[in-house]
């Protein structure tokens, strides 16, 4: 098995640095299109394709087509990018992966209960953190080696005689193998790479504690992504959604239900109404953040009338 990992780390570490090459090269001359971003002087996105078929390969037979399926309506995202379905108000990227997630449900179900929608829902969060160079590894590393800890002091039974640690560990190896760049800015996973990652970790959850435990490190993973992006997260509170002085609850929120994604079910919940906040423990659980609805008539109305507390300072984020 560990020789088996080992092999894993250098096929992650090689293939990302030889993806990143090819993808530059093809980028550049503008053939691979929504897979080139040119922020940072020009970012190879959707590198995360190599850590996506380590795992899938690699994770036990159940377990791996979760990723397999998940990681292919990523794949979709990624390649089709920001376009509409002819004139719906759903992008082609979204659709993709409401699609997976309903797939990583209805394909886990048998293997985790109703565990699988919480492992769905993992995609949310972590597609947050990888808006960040460094930041979606460091969370993968972060709660693969919790997990690592947790399920040997717990001392959790083998699954299908595959010791527990053997997921979080194997999500671990697969992303120390491909951060070195991440870090330094220069690739994106993509959401075919963060997709996989967070489905992994998810699973990884399940084996350590099951439903509870899902639960629990998913709430944990999603503060821990809100605390390590607060700086850029409450940047955009305050200069995009006009959220003065946005609370850690807001942060929150945002990671567990900002993008596309949760601006779609807010239209389709809140229709074109906006709600105020003036209750100070809502606002502390982030209730600002959860209900704003990009799509309300009286947005700026709402926002202009919160006048509870000084503009933030800006200089004190930085």
């Amino acid at each position: 098995m560990y020789l088996e990992l080992f092999i894993v780390f250098i096929l992650s570490l090689i293939g990302t640095g030889a993806l990143n090459i090819i993808f530059r090269f093809l980028g550049k001359r503008g053939y691979i299109g929504n897979l080139y971003e040119s922020v940072r002087g020009g970012t190879p996105r959707g590198i995360g394709i190599v850590p996506f078929i380590l795992i899938s390969l690699f994770l036990p037979a159940g377990y791996n087509n979760l990723v397999l399926v998940m990681g292919l309506c990523a794949l979709v995202d990624d390649i089709m990018g920001r376009r509409r379905i002819a004139n719906l108000p759903i992008e082609i990227g979204q659709l993709a992966r409401g699609i997976g997630m309903l797939c990583v449900i209805g394909l886990g179900y048998p293997l985790m209960g109703v565990s699988s929608i919480l492992v769905a829902l993992m995609i949310q969060p972590l597609n947050i953190a990888d808006m960040q160079p460094g930041t979606a590894v460091s969370v993968v590393s972060i709660m693969s080696l919790f997990t690592i800890l947790a399920v040997v002091i717990i001392g959790v039974a083998p699954v299908a005689q595959i010791p527990a640690y053997y997921v979080p560990l194997l999500t671990l190896i697969t992303c120390l193998g491909y951060a070195p760049l991440d870090y330094s800015g220069k690739i994106m996973l993509g959401e075919v790479g963060n997709h996989s990652f967070a489905i992994a970790l998810g699973i990884g959850f399940y084996i350590l504690g099951g439903f509870v435990g899902t639960l629990i490190l998913f709430i944990v993973t999603t503060g821990l992504i809100a605390y390590i992006r607060r700086g850029n997260l409450s940047r955009f509170l305050i200069n995009k959604l006009h959220i003065n002085n946005p609370t850690f609850g807001d942060l929150f929120m945002d990671v567990l239900t900002g993008g596309g994604l949760g601006d779609l079910f807010r239209k389709i919940i809140l229709r074109e109404s906006q709600k105020e906040i003036s209750d100070n423990l809502l606002i502390a659980l982030g209730f600002r953040r959860l209900i704003y609805n990009p799509y309300s008539h009286n947005l700026e109305r709402v926002v202009e009338k919160d006048v509870r507390t000084k503009p933030a300072d800006l200089r004190k984020l930085y």
